[in-house]
């Protein structure tokens, strides 16, 4: 290998870390790759479980114009399906396969709302114009992954008249950073129509990323085989050109003075240069500062504050069901990316003052009680529901559906519970109250075609992918984001105080997500060739 005396190690096999090590080693580095779990990929995985495939983390793929050209680019040869979401609420549901079901949503919000037609007519207005500079921003595949040296066409005549365009929907992106909750109450006067608009997304998400959504869900793929398939594919070719990786092994102390990390067995690795795609935090409580300068040492301690003071985002509850149910049943219902929310009431304040007070006085609180929340949360909240099978027949056996049924839920009340001794109780309640719920709406009587079910909570995600909080796109955005946020400023968000240490991944810019990740892993794998060039 070309660079061999040179050794990247990189820690975190996720999606960002993936990446970078995909490149690297393609450019004949030293690479070495290193994971906690059992297994590459992060929250970017799937499982077989009694012949039923489930995906963990993302339910599908936003294209985004990264996914296609990064694959062609890494020369992987992958089937990704298209992976149409549908949109229901209550007994209505729309099939949202491109901008013409706009038209179906406002008519939905108009049959659910009568009143606020001309409230609805404003916002469905902003919509479009998003959906718009949506198109715009992923209307051709991202330069990082073309040779544009070979094809000064394409440059001339679709990129350069592209960045233009690019540079305008950035300014109004940047313009539009206010949370989706209060920009909405300000415009609607109907408190349900709010809710059942902004309760889709992540709490205080920046309104053009929230309302972006409605062009999203066309821009979804569906790698046949399961999510995890394109994580694996990722992999192959980093030992194909190779890169060495490491699973189950977790790294305990990092001493950069030394270029050296060490696991919890406390072997040793040193390193040229390290790239850090995992949890930040993580990366910031186990770093030893000795024998840096003090200027450096200053600025790794401002940084490690203002990490320490801030959250991860919003986790995500799971359930995972087998059915004794053709999918062809499930069909006539929706596609197999569903976003279903029971009642057009709307949370109103269960999820956050309520929720909020009973953290705060959860030791206090009667065991039903709590449980009295999640059936009044379940009852009304928007349910993320996929199935496989409707993408791929082969992930089901035959004349069954496998499910994945998940919601948002807040990561400090699951790990109240825990430490109050009745997890497992409280994970089959809340169980019961998601399967009492669908089969009294979009699914009627399916509790009693249930083969088997198991939970995934926040505590899951934040020991099986080490994320704080069980975060499952970054940071919180109910405080000031501590990363870059800024497209423009994206080459800047894998830099750190620490010398010959980058970062990639969902932690390092905001909004996150399967895209920005694997931008940020492309990024700092540039940064590593160009230092040597």
């Amino acid at each position: 290998m070309k660079n061999k005396e040179s050794r990247t190690l990189i820690v975190g096999a996720g999606i960002s870390g993936l990446t970078a090590a995909a490149y690297l080693s393609r450019e004949g580095y030293n690479v070495l790759l290193i994971e906690k779990s059992d297994k590459c990929g992060g929250l970017l995985n799937s499982f077989r479980r009694k012949g039923f495939v489930f995906d963990v983390g993302a339910r599908s793929i936003e294209n985004s114009g990264v996914i296609r050209p990064m694959l062609k680019d890494l020369g992987i040869d992958l089937d990704l399906l298209e992976s149409p979401v549908s949109i229901g609420i209550e007994d209505k549901v729309i099939d949202f396969v491109s901008k013409e079901q706009l038209y179906d949503y406002k008519e939905l919000l108009e049959h659910l709302y009568p009143d606020s037609k001309k409230d609805i007519e404003r916002i469905m207005g902003l919509i479009k114009k998003i959906y718009k500079d949506m198109e715009v921003l992923y209307g051709i595949d991202n330069p990082f992954f073309l040779d544009l040296k070979s094809n000064r066409m394409f440059l001339m005549k679709e990129l350069l008249p592209w960045f233009l365009k690019f540079s305008l929907v950035v300014m109004r992106i940047n313009r539009m950073r206010e949370p989706v909750e209060s920009f909405l109450k300000k415009r609607l006067s109907n408190q349900s129509l709010v809710d059942i608009i902004s309760q889709h997304f992540f709490k205080n998400t920046p309104v053009f990323f929230a309302l972006g959504y409605f062009y999203v869900y066309s821009d979804y793929l569906y790698p046949k085989g399961g999510t995890g398939e394109l994580s694996r594919a990722i992999e192959k070719k980093i030992v194909e050109w190779g890169g060495k990786i490491m699973t189950e092994t977790e790294i305990a102390k990092a001493i950069p003075s030394e270029k050296k990390v060490y696991d919890a067995k406390g072997n040793s690795y040193s390193y040229d240069n390290l790239i850090w795609s995992a949890d930040l935090k993580t990366l910031y409580n186990i770093l030893e500062t000795e024998g840096l300068d003090s200027k450096i040492v200053s600025e790794i301690l401002k940084q490690k504050e203002e990490f320490l003071l801030k959250r991860g985002g919003d986790s995500v509850y799971s359930v995972m069901i087998g059915v004794e149910e053709s999918p062809e049943k499930f069909k006539s219902i929706s596609n197999g990316h569903f976003f279903y929310t029971p009642s057009k009431k709307g949370l109103g304040e269960i999820h956050r003052s309520r929720l909020k007070s009973l953290i705060e006085d959860f030791e206090k609180t009667p065991k039903e009680k709590v449980l009295e929340w999640v059936d009044d949360y379940c009852q009304l909240t928007t349910y993320e529901i996929s199935i496989p099978a409707l993408r791929d027949p082969s992930l089901a056996p035959k004349g069954k559906t496998g499910m994945i049924v998940s919601f948002l839920f807040e990561y400090d009340l699951i790990k109240k519970v825990e430490e109050a001794g009745w997890y497992e109780e409280f994970k089959k309640e809340v169980e019961n109250c998601i399967l009492k719920t669908l089969s009294t709406s979009i699914y009627p009587k399916i509790e009693k075609k249930i083969l088997f079910r198991f939970s995934s909570t926040p505590l899951t995600i934040s020991r099986r992918a080490g994320t704080s909080e069980g975060g499952i796109v970054g940071w919180s955005y109910e405080k000031p984001v501590p990363v870059v946020s800024n497209l423009r400023k994206m080459p800047d968000s894998v830099k750190t105080p620490i010398p010959n240490v980058l970062q990639t991944g969902q932690w390092v810019y905001s909004p996150a997500g399967i895209p920005t990740a694997i931008l940020t892993g492309w990024l700092a794998a540039q940064s590593i060739i160009k230092k040597k060039e």
